[in-house]
């Protein structure tokens, strides 16, 4: 079941769900609005990339630190959210974009929306601009939203991203 702003309060207030830094004013009905850091991941173009579990993302991409990031039409980039999220054994998260930058033609997340439990990370959001107008992104921006679930039974993220970095 999704949690809607009262059951989020209640966990943020039990420990259960921490997000720092923390704003009131970013919990909706049912989620937690994130914004946008400025740092993002820029991909080299032209490349023969192969797709398998040990390619390193880092060695086909920069690290770039700015406060306003232009998307060409078709770019793809990494951004990552200034808040971290830590949730207990039994929560897990879903990402999603906003509807009004959807409009816009901006996919937030492609693909890895789903947030383990027991994770204690920022979030890394796949950024791509699927109009045909230059967008431009700006630190501190309400990017993304989480809407927070429980779990049937304890689980704990050990993966490769914990304590992800950009």
């Amino acid at each position: 079941m999704i949690l809607t702003k009262d059951k989020i309060l209640d966990e943020i207030k039990k420990k259960n769900i921490i997000v720092t830094p923390f704003s009131r004013k970013n919990v909706g009905p049912a989620s937690v609005d994130l914004t946008l850091d400025g740092k993002f991941r820029l991909f080299k173009k032209g490349l023969d990339v192969n797709v398998d579990e040990r390619k390193d993302y880092k060695k086909i991409s920069s690290l770039r630190k700015t406060n306003e990031l232009v998307l060409e039409p078709g770019d793809f980039a990494l951004g990552i959210t200034k808040e971290e999220i830590k949730l207990s054994e039994n929560i897990c998260g879903w990402l999603g974009g906003r509807s009004r930058f959807a409009r816009l033609g901006m996919l937030i997340h492609s693909t890895a929306a789903f947030v383990q439990p027991g994770v204690d990370n920022r979030q890394v959001l796949e950024i791509k601009n699927l109009s045909e107008n230059r967008l431009i992104l700006k630190a501190g921006i309400k990017i993304c939203q989480m809407m927070f679930e429980r779990t049937e039974g304890k689980a704990r993220y050990k993966g490769k991203f914990n304590k992800q970095e950009l």
